[in-house]
This record gives C-alpha cells, sequence and structure tokens, in this order.
C-alpha cells in the first residue's frame, strides 16, 4: 500500500493539526461532523411536519429547534483557552508553548 503510505506521509501536519490544541478540548474536536448532527433535529422534524408552509414558519420553526438542541449541548472543558487559541497561542502535544527567551529580548529591544 504505497500510496496510502505516501499518503499518510504527505499530509502528516495536517494530520496530526489535532495536538496544536489544547488537551482539555480534544474531546470536542473528536467528532466527525458537527454541522451534520447540529442539523439533524432540523430534517428530521421537517420530515414529520412535511415541509415548514412559509418561509417564515421555517425560519421560525429552525430557530426553535436549534434553541432546544442548544440546551442540551456539551459546554467546551477549559473555556478559558479558548481566548489563548483564538489570540494565536501556540500548542505542542496539548501542552502551552511559551515563548522562547531569544524572541521575547529581541521583542524588547525594538
Amino acid at each position: 500500500w504505497p500510496k496510502a503510505a505516501a499518503k499518510i506521509t504527505d499530509d502528516l501536519d495536517v494530520l496530526l493539526a489535532f495536538f496544536e490544541f489544547p488537551a482539555e478540548h480534544w474531546v470536542h474536536l473528536r467528532t466527525t461532523n458537527p454541522i451534520e448532527s447540529t442539523f439533524a433535529t432540523l430534517r428530521l422534524r421537517q420530515r414529520v411536519t412535511k415541509g415548514p408552509g412559509s418561509r417564515a414558519a421555517g425560519i421560525a420553526m429552525a430557530f426553535k429547534l436549534l434553541e432546544s438542541a442548544q440546551a442540551r449541548w456539551r459546554a467546551v472543558n477549559a473555556p478559558h483557552l479558548v481566548a489563548l487559541v483564538r489570540a494565536g497561542a501556540r500548542f505542542k502535544k496539548g501542552r502551552l508553548v511559551e515563548r522562547p527567551a531569544e524572541s521575547a529580548t529581541d521583542e524588547q529591544a525594538a
């Protein structure tokens, strides 16, 4: 299976990007398709009601279904780390990587 092995080794950085996030968030990242699971409730309800009727009724139905589904969603572990991830903090193997000492001294000199 040389083609399969080549694909894995060529895209190794993408494959291991999972580890560039905090370890506390890994349980939330280990999903196959969060969009599909979110809208599964809407799809089911739309089939049961045989369509929403009007556009406004469809939007209202979607909003209320997602609002009720949101109450059952699991909260993010370590929410204080979300701000760090959004700010561009670097993580390696799930642990926060501090800035190297030489880059900190370069910034102070500038």
